[in-house]
């Protein structure tokens, strides 16, 4: 209830006369709701500067992206830290100290020749657990998920068959706790495919030991993902203990979001789950937000551990006349991954209002994408927008001094005496610089 009136206030303070304000830039600053001290220090800083400034007040306006709604879940209990997925355990996974098969075959119709010489079975760790043991009748490999090197291997032979048990042989390995977050394959391969037997899957129930592990999809028909290091499906298994235990719950705190956005106005709460896998909707919710409560040339998009150098961005803005329709401007990964169309990256860039406009139009239809950068870059795909390479828009985390403006420009929280030239207490990038 009180985002949605927090968002209401943001919106209704625009503007008495009914008229949008104008911005020739409109800020986005992306921003976790537990972030107070880094949009303080952008508060205090750069954004201070602003609206000192004269003419930069009424020619820019910043505004954090804030999710409206926490995740109740304490980070220690999700599956991992960038969702709020409820690890789901169950009394068989609390009560566990015994070695956990993963499948029983107990019947042995169950097998049959496979069609392939590799099959491949992803799953992820949601509590740590240790591999004891692995299972088939060829060579199979534990394997960190897009890693060349198995961390544990088993090879079976007519002479050096393993135990049997429920159906499957297996061998000891050297035992390593998987940690939580894991995500691993496990790979069965032969020099040929009359060598390996495949389960049928449809058939048997994987063991997750309650909830600790959670396997991929090997239904019949699936596609192998682009990395896999065979087709999907069962050809054996392993065993594992589950490696400790804890089910205490923690304690969310965190300033107070309310009074922070009543204090300072320069909040707007977007209708998500303020977590990391949702910053690409959380991205598209700000865009709608945007083109209907604010009229603008450009908006820029950054982050809240970025430093923003006004005067450099406004300056190349109008020397290089930038105020224009189709045009993304950035510092672009064009070889970032092969099967991925060029992006800028996330630290910070600049999108004219039309290319805005059709992302609000279409936020509902377009998918998020791991990664907001990654997301924008396949999203503007489609458009094809004029793109404007800058490397002044820096992509890594490092602090360059000289690149920030002059002394004298800077807010007076940003300086010190006896430092020179040298701003303290700024954010870690520095971004727009010539």
């Amino acid at each position: 209830q009180s985002a949605e009136t927090l968002t209401f206030i943001v919106v209704a303070a625009v503007g008495h006369d009914g008229a949008l304000p104008f911005y020739d830039v409109l800020v986005g600053v992306l921003s976790a709701r537990h972030h107070y001290e880094l949009r303080q220090a952008i508060r205090e800083t750069w954004l201070g500067y602003i609206r000192r400034h004269p003419r930069f007040q009424h020619r820019v306006g910043v505004k954090f992206i804030v999710g409206k709604h926490g995740c109740p879940i304490p980070e220690e209990d999700r599956e991992d830290p960038y969702s709020c997925s409820l690890l789901n355990f169950t009394e068989l996974a609390l009560g566990q100290s015994s070695e956990i098969e993963m499948v029983k075959v107990v019947d042995p119709s169950l097998l049959f020749p496979s069609e392939v010489s590799s099959i491949a079975l992803d799953f992820k760790v949601l509590h740590p657990v240790v591999i004891t043991r692995l299972g088939t009748n060829v060579t199979v490999k534990l394997m960190q998920l897009d890693q060349e090197e198995a961390v544990v291997t088993a090879r079976f032979s007519a002479i050096s068959t393993g135990t049997l048990l429920n159906g499957v042989w297996y061998k000891p390995v050297e035992q390593f706790i998987l940690p939580k977050g894991f995500e691993g394959t496990l790979v069965w391969e032969s020099l040929d495919s009359a060598g390996l037997t495949s389960v049928n899957s449809s058939s048997v129930q994987l063991n997750d030991g309650g909830g600790v592990l959670k396997f991929s999809s090997i239904a019949e028909g699936m596609l192998p993902h682009r990395s896999a290091l065979g087709f999907p499906g069962l050809a054996g298994g392993f065993t594992f203990n589950i490696y400790g235990f804890s089910t205490s719950w923690g304690s969310a705190g965190g300033r107070s979001l309310e009074q922070e956005s009543l204090r300072h106005r320069d909040m707007v709460f977007v209708d998500v789950v303020d977590t990391y896998r949702n910053v690409p909707t959380k991205l598209l919710q700000f865009y709608k937000w945007s083109v209907g409560n604010a009229d603008f040339n450009l908006l820029l998009k950054t982050d809240d551990d970025c430093y923003i150098d006004v005067d450099a961005v406004l300056t190349k803005i109008d020397q290089k006349e930038l105020k224009r329709s189709n045009f993304w401007w950035g510092n672009f990964r064009q070889s970032w991954a092969p099967c991925l169309p060029a992006f800028a990256c996330g630290s910070g860039y600049v999108a004219s209002r039309d290319l805005v406009q059709w992302l609000a139009s279409n936020a509902e239809k377009l998918k998020a994408y791991q990664g907001e950068d990654v997301s924008m870059g396949i999203w503007m795909a489609a458009v094809g927008p004029q793109k404007y390479q800058d490397a002044g828009w820096l992509c890594e985390k490092e602090c360059y001094w000289t690149c920030f403006p002059p002394l004298s420009t800077l807010p007076r929280s940003c300086t010190s005496s006896g430092t020179g030239n040298r701003p303290v207490g700024t954010p870690v990038d520095v971004l727009g610089a010539n």
